[in-house]
């Protein structure tokens, strides 16, 4: 009897144990700030979320174009201190939509302070350009 009894004790305290474990897991998952992004130019727009890490951003979202002669894709710059740190870009679709995620790098104590997000033409020119500041 006292098997079967110390056999519950330590599924219980496995159990418990990885039930606390839980919060601290998702408590640093959310050490990261996010934020919403949505560029417009006419009818076509990019839009989704910046990622702030400490050396980088990560940029994910969707594309949409509303013609195959108005491809669109999306441009990302950073910035800290005035600085442009790093740029790339993803996503070019035309005629429909298209998901995309991509990281600029911002390699400076602290990250960047500022992603500049572009509507870019198929020929990666801006049309439309939004910044948006690190919350």
């Amino acid at each position: 009897m006292h098997k079967q009894f110390a056999a519950g004790l330590g599924t219980m305290a496995l159990t418990a144990g990885m039930l606390l474990a839980l919060p601290g897991a998702t408590a640093h998952a959310a050490a990261y700030p996010t934020s919403s992004f949505n560029v417009s130019y006419g009818q076509t727009y990019t839009k989704g979320t910046l990622t702030w890490y400490n050396q980088s951003v990560n940029v994910s979202g969707g594309n949409n174009s509303v013609s195959s002669s108005a491809c669109r894709a999306t441009w990302a710059r950073t910035f800290a201190g005035g600085e442009q740190l790093g740029g790339d870009g993803g996503g070019h679709v035309c005629n429909g939509n298209k998901t995309f995620s991509f990281t600029v790098q911002a390699q400076v104590a602290g990250g960047a302070s500022a992603v500049e997000v572009c509507l870019e033409d198929g020929s990666w020119n801006d049309l439309a350009c939004k910044i948006y500041y690190r919350p």
